[in-house]
C-alpha cells in the first residue's frame, strides 16, 4: 500500500467522512421503495434486532468478560449499536419481493456498515490515527544517527533556555524516524523503535538535550505522531528546544504483555530497556547525562512500565510520567502473571511500583500521574501509585483529564500535563 494511503487520518479526516456518507446513502436507498406494511415491519425488526445484538455483545465483552480491561465509552457503544442496527436493516432488505440488484447493494452495504462501525469505534478511542498504525506498520524512514561514541559536548553553565541561541538556519520542525536498537544484552525481539529530535538538536554544534524514553500501550506499537506535533509547537515557543524522545517497543508484538520484566516465556524486557536501550541512547544521541534530565514516560501498559522503571532506577530516571497506567504488571490477569513467578506471591508483588517505592529513596524525582476523569477502571490504580509516590518523597502531581476515558484524549491530555511539568524542570523554559 502506498505511503500516502497508509498515512491517511482515519480518526478525523476524509476516510471516515466518506464511509459515514456511504452508509447514510445506503440507508436512504433502502427506504426509497414502496412503503408496504411487510417492508416497514421487516425494517423495524432488522434495526431493532441489530441494535439488541450489539447491546448484548457490548454487555458481554465489557461487563461480563472484560476483554479490554476498561469500560466502553458512550461514543464507542453508540458506534457499535448504530453499525449493527444498519447491518440488521441491510439483512432485512434481502427478503421479500425485491429485485436482484437490491440484494447486491444490500450485501455491499453490510461491508460498508461494518467498516464504518470499525472506523467509528477506532475514532471514539482516538489512539490509532492512521492506516499505518492500524495495520501495525511504519512509514517513517530510518533516522540518520551519527555515532557519538559516548562523548557529548559540555553545556554552558545554566539552563538551556538561557544558554542556547538558535542559529538562523535552524529547522522549523523536528525530525522523526525509525531506529534499530541492538538487543545484544537481552535478546528481546522488539520492533523498530521511533525517535524524535527537536529543531535545536538538528543544528551544527547542537547542545546536549534532555531525553524522554516513551513506552506505548497494549495493543499497540511505537508511535510518536502526537508527541512530535505537540513538541514541535512547544519548540517553536522556546527557541527550538524540546526533549529528544525515543520510543522503543516493550511489547514485541501488538497483543503480548511481557510486563516490562525479565521472564522465561516472554523475553527479557527489563534488560532490553535498561541494558540495551538506555546505553544505545547515551551513545548515539547527543543527550544530557544527569538523571534529572532523563524521563521515563508511558501510557496504559507503558504507564505501569514507566512507574516501575522510575521507581526501581532513580539513578537513571529522575522523572516519571505515568499516563493512565496499569497499577502493577499483569493487572488484567494477576493469576496468569503469578505463573511467571512460580506462584510466589511475594516475589510477584515485589515488582509492583507501589511496593518498590515503599522501599526506595527519592530525593530528587519528579513524578507526573494523569488519568482520564471518566476512566473508572484505571483511576483507582493510578491514584494509589500517586499516593505511594508522595509517601516515598517524590515531587508528585495527580491530574484527572476532563472528559477523557482510557483513550486518545487521556493520552494527549496526559502528554500536555507532563510536558508542562517537564519543560521548566529540564531547563527548556523559564520556571
Amino acid at each position: 500500500m502506498p505511503d500516502f494511503l497508509l498515512n491517511l487520518n482515519i480518526v478525523d479526516g476524509p476516510v471516515i467522512y466518506l464511509f459515514v456518507g456511504l452508509s447514510l446513502a445506503a440507508i436512504v436507498y433502502f427506504f426509497v421503495r414502496k412503503p408496504t406494511a411487510v417492508w416497514l415491519l421487516s425494517a423495524a425488526v432488522g434495526l431493532l434486532a441489530g441494535a439488541a445484538f450489539a447491546l448484548l455483545a457490548v454487555y458481554l465483552t465489557d461487563k461480563v468478560w472484560d476483554w479490554y480491561g476498561t469500560d466502553f465509552l458512550p461514543a464507542t457503544t453508540t458506534w457499535i449499536v448504530l453499525s449493527f442496527a444498519a447491518v440488521g436493516l441491510a439483512i432485512a432488505s434481502f427478503f421479500g419481493r425485491v429485485r436482484w440488484w437490491r440484494r447486491v447493494i444490500a450485501g455491499i452495504a453490510i461491508v460498508v456498515f461494518v467498516l464504518t462501525g470499525a472506523l467509528g469505534v477506532n475514532a471514539s478511542i482516538g489512539i490509532t490515527k492512521t492506516m499505518a498504525a492500524l495495520l501495525g506498520v511504519s512509514t517513517e524512514k530510518p533516522l540518520d544517527l551519527p555515532d557519538a561514541n559516548g562523548t557529548h559536548p559540555a553545556n554552558p553553565a545554566g539552563p538551556l533556555y538561557q544558554t542556547f541561541t538558535p542559529p538562523a538556519d535552524m529547522p522549523a520542525e523536528g525530525t522523526l524516524g525509525t531506529v534499530d536498537i541492538p538487543n545484544t544484552n537481552s535478546g528481546f525481539v522488539a520492533r523498530p523503535a521511533l525517535a524524535y529530535v527537536p529543531p535545536a538538536g538538528l543544528v551544527k554544534n547542537a547542545p546536549a538535550l534532555p531525553v524522554i524514553i516513551q513506552l506505548n500501550g497494549m495493543p499497540g506499537g511505537p508511535g510518536l505522531d502526537d508527541p512530535k506535533a505537540m513538541l514541535d509547537k512547544l519548540a517553536a515557543q522556546n527557541n527550538g528546544l524540546a526533549p529528544i524522545v525515543v520510543n522503543p517497543d516493550q511489547l514485541g508484538s501488538p497483543t503480548t504483555d511481557p510486563m516490562c520484566l525479565d521472564t522465561k516465556d516472554r523475553g527479557k524486557v527489563e534488560t532490553y530497556i535498561m541494558k540495551d536501550v538506555v546505553p544505545f541512547v547515551k551513545k548515539h544521541f547527543n543527550v544530557l547525562q544527569d538523571p534529572k534530565d532523563w524521563t521515563i514516560l508511558g501510557f496504559s501498559n507503558g504507564g505501569e512500565c514507566a512507574a516501575y522503571f522510575g521507581a526501581k532506577y532513580p539513578s537513571v530516571f529522575g522523572n516519571i510520567a505515568d499516563i493512565s497506567g496499569d497499577e502493577y504488571p499483569g493487572v488484567e490477569d494477576a493469576y496468569t502473571a503469578l505463573e511467571f513467578f512460580n506462584n510466589d506471591q511475594a516475589a510477584y508483588q515485589a515488582t509492583w511500583p507501589v511496593n518498590i517505592m515503599a522501599k526506595g529513596t527519592y530525593p530528587d524525582t519528579l513524578a507526573v500521574f494523569t488519568v482520564g476523569a471518566l476512566d473508572d477502571n484505571f483511576s483507582p490504580g493510578v491514584k494509589r501509585t500517586y499516593d505511594a509516590a508522595v509517601k516515598a518523597g517524590m515531587k508528585a502531581t495527580f491530574t484527572a483529564i476532563p472528559g477523557a476515558g482510557h483513550d486518545g484524549n487521556a493520552l494527549d491530555g496526559g502528554l500536555s500535563v507532563a510536558y508542562a511539568a517537564l519543560y521548566p524542570r529540564l531547563g527548556l523554559s523559564k520556571p
